[in-house]
């Protein structure tokens, strides 16, 4: 089976090659000494298309830190589940989730009741 990369990002890198090895509780030390990413890779990354004051317009919050999760587990999950697990978060009083870095376009979530926008979710109605 070939990858599913919707978008190749910084976090998604970082994830990928480091988070999850670094994870691994059979792991006693590990150390990076070298990293090097292709020039066409970098290019890819556009930044960020806007800032924090962007996101509280979009949410309607100000005066407060956001409160935030990560759904988990980050695999597995039926769209079904997946969106019934952003809608109980959101219930609860968080003000966005967002995907895990290691989701993106997931066979078995090609299309999800859930939409992604700029890092944060919502529920479609």
């Amino acid at each position: 089976m070939k990858p599913c990369i919707s978008s190749i990002t910084t976090p998604f890198l970082v994830s990928g090659c480091l988070g999850n090895v670094f994870g691994f509780k059979a792991l006693r030390a590990l150390r990076l000494e070298d990293l090097r990413i292709p020039p066409a890779y970098v290019k890819t990354f556009q930044g960020p298309p806007h800032g924090i004051q962007v996101e509280r317009d979009k949410l309607n919050k100000y005066g407060r830190p956001l409160l935030g999760c990560t759904i988990k587990p980050k695999l597995g999950l039926s769209a079904k589940n997946y969106g019934r697990a952003v809608y109980e978060c959101l219930r609860g009083g968080l003000d966005f989730t967002k995907d895990d870095e290691n989701v993106n376009s997931q066979p078995f979530i090609p299309g999800s009741p859930v939409a992604g926008t700029s890092g944060t979710t919502r529920i479609l109605s």
